[in-house]
């Protein structure tokens, strides 16, 4: 939809039907400015378990110059549209978009005209408002807005003005500090997260836009920029000279030469363009978050509670300690405390209020003794403050923080002190871990770190401030141990350290953000390193978002494939990952954990013992899908620990030749599902050793080559090793006539494999037949005596270490692909297929190397 500058129009949002969930109702936004937040309407009224997700302040939908935005506002479980996350800059929202708040709220946006009445309602003439400061001895200029939104911000000319007059003032503000805007014909403002807040009627705002009343009093950052709000409407006519005597007032503020007039609306784009590194150059107004504190307990009402709220906090003072700093600077302490006292009082009764001298020298001596007393016990007081503001100024900040931490172990509750002491050990030891930390010392780091906890056991606000260089330094740790922001992604390795620091982060980011904020105040060369933070936070955030995200999914991928038999299915999965995610490292530990994982399933499946156990001796496996895949397969279809022990037993006992042991292994053989293989293995070698006595007593016979030659082809050269070993010597006098055997063995396979070829192979219709037909029967022979001939004659060029043609070798990988492939598709039907009839074709088919090869 393409909407003009003039058009009116609503914005519905219509719930995502949920089936395990009741309907929503859809939500029409009239204003140019809808909050999103479980403390806004209409969320209040939903369900506590449908807004657990939502963030307080969670985000914002508006419309700028006929078009339609929404801005996320940091929150927790962030925003997305269409998917995408949307971070710092708004994002554009068109009709049929899919907006989620917190990932459980979605709605579809729709974009409808605006009804008559409506739009007439809403065209309504803009009221102005001007805000008339509250402090005569500052000389502000009045301010009178006439286009909305409106932006208080310290870069504004509005209050830049002022800088040189009032720096830290000015600076209390936030580069988006607040902002007035219309809802609903009305006067809203909002606080936009700024570092020293934002009060009306002296209550410092929370999450929620507030209406602006005729008289109510607005502060911005403290006690400096404090405003009286006068709202006129928009006269339709120019007004009459009796019209202006009634209001005064607005009159004289609209002087030209004493009112700062805002003709132009700012823009929303850059009031919810969200930067959390614009605000680490703010200043920490302790005096405003007093105010704060103290207007939650006993603020009084109205208007007159906002210009007491704001204008008393001027004048605030914590109580500071009655006993000196610490016990070693006692003596010291106290005899300089009192030479400044008689400075100060020297200076006190120096001024102009002739006065009150006058009063007290009517009392007599009495009078000044008590006068001399209140002022020293109110000068002794606050003494500790003035000594460590002294050692601040001087620079001692060691001697600072040593004072300061003998004077918290008896007073841990006294937050003046707390705070100095913070700002005397950031001075003295932030500067050396910033070193550090640049030269990425990160060990080193720590131990500085662990130091200035030990000097923070007494001072719980600076404890804090440690916490948060922590998470500095672990950041940085980890940035620099990767090789950059920009380094791959490695999987199974980062994931977690990434979760961890951005939890770390957003279990409270704003109160993060302005605790970075007041070390940078306190150690301005602390702005770069914390500027970098966020910007590799911010990097951070985009690869959760994308690449961890993305590791989530083939994770997902990998369990439902292997769950489901199909690691055939994997690869173009992992080819897929390699080109649409170029920082993802660890594709190739996960392709090699696949190849392993697929053999064995193919051998276990294919009821390949002897290659299975091998398998199982070297299979290792590094990342964690496949380690949980692979403990499933042994729990549940691979040889259980016992037997796969039994059996080595008795493979090591054939193999040296004491074959009675190793067949009464096999007979002890727990009952289980390998049982039959286990009785296949058994018979085969009973079989040889009955050949190898037959071969004993015909020695010498006339067919005793041929036997001999025979034997040597069925003998496996590594599970067989005693048997070759027996025979070795006759079979070396027979040389030539065992290539020819070997021969003509490969030949014959040749034979049989052009027979299985020209007949078509072993078909998906056979393999799913209820029975075993003629067809598949024929087929089936074909393929195994083709396999075991070939087997058999390759063994004996192989056992003789003699040269053979190449087609042989290409001849038997066909042969045994066509087997692999076959068996595996007959495993593939176990769940349609009757077990025992699933047995007896894997059997015609044969297929594996020693249990179920053919005698000769």
């Amino acid at each position: 939809m393409r909407a003009t500058v003039d058009a009116a129009f609503d914005v519905v949002l219509s719930p995502v039907a949920c089936a395990q969930r009741p309907p929503l109702d859809a939500i029409r936004i009239v204003d140019s400015l809808f909050a999103i937040g479980r403390s806004e309407a209409p969320f209040t009224d939903y369900p506590t378990e449908r807004i657990a997700r939502l963030s307080r302040r969670h985000a914002r939908v508006f419309t700028e110059h006929g078009a339609v935005y929404v801005a996320d506002l940091g929150s927790k479980n962030g925003t997305t549209l269409n998917g995408n996350a949307v971070r710092q800059t708004p994002a554009r929202v068109r009709a049929g978009d899919e907006l989620c708040f917190g990932g459980e709220l979605c709605y579809r946006v729709g974009i409808e005209p605006r009804a008559r009445i409506v739009a007439a309602a809403s065209s309504a003439p803009v009221p102005g408002l001007l805000l008339v400061p509250q402090r005569d001895d500052l000389g502000l200029q009045p301010v009178e807005v006439h286009a909305f939104p409106f932006l208080v911000s310290k870069a504004d000319e509005i209050f830049s003005r002022y800088k040189e007059r009032y720096p830290h003032q000015v600076n209390y503000i936030s580069r988006r500090h607040a902002h007035i805007f219309m809802k609903g014909g009305e006067l809203y403002v909002e606080d936009l997260g700024s570092t020293n807040g934002t009060f009306v009627g002296g209550k410092r705002l929370d999450e929620s836009a507030v209406p602006l009343a005729e008289g109510d009093v607005v502060a911005f950052g403290g006690d400096h920029f404090v405003y009286r709000v006068s709202l006129h409407k928009a006269p339709e006519v120019e007004p009459t000279v009796t019209q202006l005597l009634l209001n005064p007032a607005v009159e004289e503020a609209a002087d030209a030469d004493k009112t700062t007039f805002v003709g132009a609306a700012h823009s929303f784009l850059d009031i919810f363009c969200v930067d959390p590194g614009l605000q680490r150059e703010d200043e920490v107004n302790e005096a405003a978050q007093s105010v704060s504190a103290h207007a939650k307990r006993d603020a009084p009402t109205g208007a007159a509670r906002g210009a007491h709220g704001t204008n008393g906090a001027h004048d605030a003072k914590s109580p500071g300690g009655a006993n000196v700093a610490n016990n070693a600077h006692a003596g010291k302490g106290a005899t300089r405390r009192w030479r400044l006292l008689t400075g100060e009082l020297a200076k006190a009764f120096a001024g102009s209020d002739r006065e009150m001298l006058k009063r007290i020298a009517g009392w007599g001596g009495v009078g000044v003794i008590v006068l001399l007393a209140i002022s020293a016990a109110l000068y002794m007081r606050g003494s500790s403050e003035r000594e460590l503001k002294n050692l601040l100024a001087s620079g001692d900040y060691t001697s600072a923080v040593a004072a300061a931490n003998g004077y918290l172990a008896s007073h841990p509750t006294d937050t003046k002190i707390s705070a100095l002491a913070s700002e005397a050990l950031l001075k003295a030891k932030l500067p050396a871990w910033l070193n550090t930390l640049q030269k990425a010392q990160f060990d080193e780091a720590d131990a500085q770190l662990k130091q200035m906890r030990s000097l923070s056991a007494n001072n719980a606000d600076a404890a804090s401030l440690v916490g948060e260089l922590q998470w500095v330094g672990d950041l940085e740790r980890f940035v620099a141990g990767r090789g950059g922001v920009d380094a791959p992604i490695r999987m199974y390795a980062d994931e977690t350290v990434i979760s961890g620091l951005l939890q770390r982060w957003e279990d409270d980011a704003k109160n993060h953000q302005r605790t970075l904020d007041r070390i940078a105040s306190y150690v301005p060369v602390f702005a770069e390193p914390y500027a970098q933070a966020l910007s590799h936070l911010r990097k951070l955030e985009s690869d959760d978002s994308v690449y961890l995200a993305a590791i989530d999914r083939l994770n997902g991928t990998i369990r439902t494939e292997l769950a489901r038999d199909k690691p055939d299915a994997l690869p173009p999965v992992l080819d897929d990952y390699a080109q649409r995610y170029p920082r993802l490292a660890g594709l190739d530990r996960l392709r090699e954990d696949l190849r392993v994982y697929t053999d064995l399933l193919n051998a276990a499946v294919s009821r390949q013992l002897t290659p299975l156990l091998a398998m199982l001796k070297k299979a290792r496996f590094s990342t964690p899908p496949f380690q949980a895949q692979f403990e499933q397969l042994s729990a549940s279809r691979l040889p259980s620990a016992d037997v796969i022990a039994r059996h080595d037993a008795v493979s090591a006992a054939w193999q040296r030749g004491d074959a009675l042991q190793a067949l009464n292994g096999l007979q002890a053989m727990p009952a289980g599902q390998w049982s039959d293989v286990l009785a296949a293995e058994l018979a085969h070698k009973k079989a040889l050793l009955d050949q190898f006595a037959d071969l004993q007593k015909t020695r010498g016979g006339k067919d005793y080559d041929q036997r001999l030659l025979s034997f040597y082809a069925s003998l496996d050269p590594t599970t067989d090793a005693w048997f070759v070993q027996s025979i070795q010597k006759d079979v070396a006098a027979l040389h030539d006539k065992a290539l020819a055997r070997a021969q003509d063995l490969l030949l014959r396979a040749q034979s049989l494999w052009k027979q299985y070829r020209a007949s078509g192979s072993i078909g998906g219709t056979q393999r799913l037949e209820a029975g075993i037909s003629a067809g598949f029967r024929n087929e089936a022979r074909l393929l195994s005596e083709a396999q075991a001939a070939a087997q058999q004659g390759m063994r004996i060029y192989t056992q003789l270490k003699a040269d053979h043609p190449a087609d042989f070798d290409r001849l038997l990988a066909d042969v045994e692909a066509e087997t692999n492939l076959q068996r595996r598709s007959l495993t593939e039907l176990r769940m349609v297929l009757d077990p025992g009839l699933l047995k007896a074709k894997l059997a015609l088919i044969g297929g594996e190397q020693s249990e179920t090869r053919q005698s000769p």
